[in-house]
């Protein structure tokens, strides 16, 4: 019988997450190995994710007041005969109890199709409907490059993050009205980059 590849980096993220949170996050865990035991634990953007086949295929997340469960294909995935969704529109965007979210068994019909996705090969992602019409990020400007040339793990960090994100911050930085205004928030994008936080990581959902 296979057992899923745990990560130790998600047992902490669990255990330092807030008293809501820890049951929420343990529970999606156990449906995630129950129904796709071959999946691998991993950490990605900060936060605890599941690869299958060698794709994304879902992760979790806790905030200050909610947790959020999202699914990487989810734009070919439905509950409640709707589409999924991702993000501040999706259906598992704002769970702040167990009983907030969808039966075990429903969760379970919602990891094994997305699974099998990944299994037939199945490139399409929630990105894949923006690939056409997102901008690239800008470039960017000499300050932040030059913090980013003294801070590997941060550097790291946001050369992962797709350019939606990367522009974030940017825009974020250069929209300073002022010099020390612009310098705390270089300060500010080192930190956050460094725990692999995307720009708007507070208000996610």
């Amino acid at each position: 019988m296979s057992v899923m590849k745990m990560d130790s980096r998600v047992d902490a993220y669990i255990a330092k997450s807030a008293d809501f949170a820890r049951p929420i996050l343990a529970h999606f865990r156990a449906v995630v190995e129950e129904a796709c035991p071959d999946a691998v634990e991993t950490i990605k953007w900060g936060t605890p994710s599941f690869t299958y086949c060698g794709s994304a295929l879902c992760s979790m997340a806790a905030f200050k007041q909610h947790c959020s469960v999202g699914f990487w294909r989810a734009n070919l995935l439905t509950l409640n005969r709707k589409p999924l969704g991702i993000g501040a529109d999706g259906q598992l965007s704002h769970i702040t109890a167990i009983k907030a979210l969808p039966s075990r068994s429903t969760l379970i019909r919602l990891v094994k199709p997305a699974a099998k996705l990944n299994a037939d090969g199945v490139k399409e992602s929630v990105m894949s409907g923006r690939s056409r019409t997102r901008r690239e990020a800008p470039p960017v400007p000499p300050d932040l490059k030059r913090a980013l040339a003294t801070h590997q793990k941060a550097r790291e960090a946001f050369q992962a993050f797709p350019p939606s994100h990367q522009r974030e911050y940017v825009e974020w930085i250069t929209a300073a009205k002022r010099e020390e205004t612009r310098a705390q928030r270089v300060a500010t994008t080192l930190e956050w980059l460094s725990e692999g936080k995307p720009r708007n990581w507070k208000y996610m959902k």
